[in-house]
């Protein structure tokens, strides 16, 4: 049997080391003239990087760099929407650790027991500092993060902290609280939290070591797990510039973990648990064409090559009705492949 060569997508390897700072400040959340400030580089500058970044990765746009920075290890998972700065270590508080879920809307939990965070901009502001864990966020970034454009007439950071303070003691009205203070802002305590985001993206890192042990129906597993952890819409009614972006990187962060999944799912012959999950997500996405092209790779292998092209006409149509544009490369390529029954070349397309 001929020995089947997979192309894969070049990595940060391939760019250079202005192109690696730039698609560090990208997948950390920056905006251009964020990047442009931290850099020291004119904004257009910025722009002309993140262009030849996403043609040098194969990527088709700024939220596809998002993801392959975490994929390919440039942004730590779990550290928020800026770089890691260095901090001093934390220590654990003994007792029972707090519990903050963003996948969806906010909840926190002690001992199994719910906490009541406030309202939105209160808890707008703790789910700055779950998604900052490891780092201080300046009251300036929490100004930011949270009210944007339109900025409270008082400083309300400190009341809104204060309040949380409170609700967060880990024992239950001691001394204690997770919610630490220095002159440059406010950190979680790493010993006293645990955040759902940083749970997932461990479970992600098992799913790949046990792929590259073999042993394809654990990774499929561990992806299930990390996936159940997402209940909804992501930090779900919460204002603010901050989780604004948050919800589009933890989207594209999901889709990305789907995908894998479903690659192995494939993998292992279970075909139809690979299209009933890549259904689903196209429906949700239907203008992400890499879901797209993995559902119709997806449903050929299933015996269903007219419903694989019927997959191909309906996104061929979304993208010019909302976008005005033609299926990019992959999803052509994989619509040819397919007409011609290629199935070495379609193993070959890799999202």
């Amino acid at each position: 049997m001929p020995t089947t060569v997979t192309t894969r997508r070049p990595t940060a390897a391939a760019l250079g080391r202005q192109e690696r700072k730039v698609l560090h400040a990208v997948g950390c959340g920056l905006r251009d003239d964020e990047i442009a400030a931290a850099l020291a580089v004119p904004e257009n500058v910025v722009a002309g990087h993140l262009a030849r970044i996403l043609v040098k990765l194969g990527l088709r746009d700024r939220a596809a760099a998002v993801v392959h920075a975490f994929d390919c290890g440039l942004v730590v998972p779990g550290r928020g929407p800026r770089p890691q700065a260095a901090g001093p270590v934390v220590r654990s508080t003994g007792g029972p650790r707090v519990e903050i879920s963003v996948l969806g809307p906010l909840e926190v939990r002690l001992g199994g027991r719910a906490l009541d965070p406030g309202h939105l901009r209160q808890q707008a502001v703790l789910a700055a500092l779950a998604l900052c864990t490891g780092r201080t966020v300046s009251q300036q970034e929490l100004l930011d993060g949270v009210w944007g454009m339109e900025p409270p007439v008082t400083n309300v950071v400190p009341v809104y902290i204060y309040r949380l303070r409170k609700t967060l003691r880990p024992g239950g009205g001691g001394p204690e609280s997770v919610i630490e203070h220095d002159r440059c802002g406010y950190r979680l305590s790493a010993g006293g939290v645990e955040v759902d985001v940083a749970r997932m993206e461990a479970l992600v890192a098992d799913a790949s070591a046990a792929d590259r042990a073999d042993e394809t129906a654990e990774a499929v597993r561990l992806c299930s797990q990390a996936l159940g952890l997402f209940r909804g819409e992501l930090l779900a009614g919460l204002p603010g510039p901050f989780a604004e972006l948050e919800r589009l990187r933890l989207t594209e962060r999901r889709i990305a973990v789907v995908q894998r999944k479903s690659e192995w799912q494939l993998r292992l012959g279970r075909h139809c648990e690979a299209i009933a999950e890549l259904s689903a997500c196209s429906a949700a996405h239907p203008l992400n064409e890499s879901v797209a092209a993995m559902l119709m790779r997806a449903l050929y292998r299933g015996g269903r090559q007219a419903d694989a092209l019927t997959v191909f006409d309906r996104a061929r149509r979304r993208l010019a009705d909302d976008l005005g544009v033609r299926p990019g490369r992959m999803l052509r390529r994989t619509c040819q492949m397919i007409l011609r029954g290629d199935e070495a070349g379609l193993r070959g397309i890799t999202p």
